[in-house]
């Protein structure tokens, strides 16, 4: 259920093959949530620019059913942030991640909603 998207304007060709399964692994862990659940995906080449400049940035979204909030989500940025700059080298300062509780009726899986799986 979780879900990290990171766009970047890091070339592709830049981007380890295996980030998105350490950000499956580092998200799974941060969170607490099963790693077979969890989806990372890493897009490159994006056209932008960060404060006026095209050095290495990136913008990230992390969706979640639960596990996240105020101090939770201190514990995500740092975990997703050290990734980001030693794989990526994007700077701690040139990346923004945006946090989404979203309610079990609001992710579908498996052709229902987590809501009818979980119940709650």
């Amino acid at each position: 259920m979780p879900h990290l998207r990171i766009e970047t304007n890091v070339p592709s060709i830049k981007i380890p093959k295996d980030l998105p399964q350490k950000l499956c692994s580092t998200i799974a862990s941060s969170l607490g949530k099963p790693i077979g659940y969890c989806v990372a995906t890493v897009v490159g080449d994006v056209n932008m620019s960060w404060g006026g400049s095209t050095d290495p940035a990136a913008q990230a979204t992390l969706m979640s059913i639960g596990a996240l909030g105020v101090s939770e989500n201190k514990k995500h940025s740092k975990a997703i942030f050290e990734v980001v700059e030693k794989e990526l080298g994007v700077s701690k300062d040139r990346m923004y991640v945006s946090y989404i509780n979203a309610p079990t009726s609001d992710v579908g899986y498996n052709g229902t909603t987590f809501h009818e799986i979980f119940g709650n």
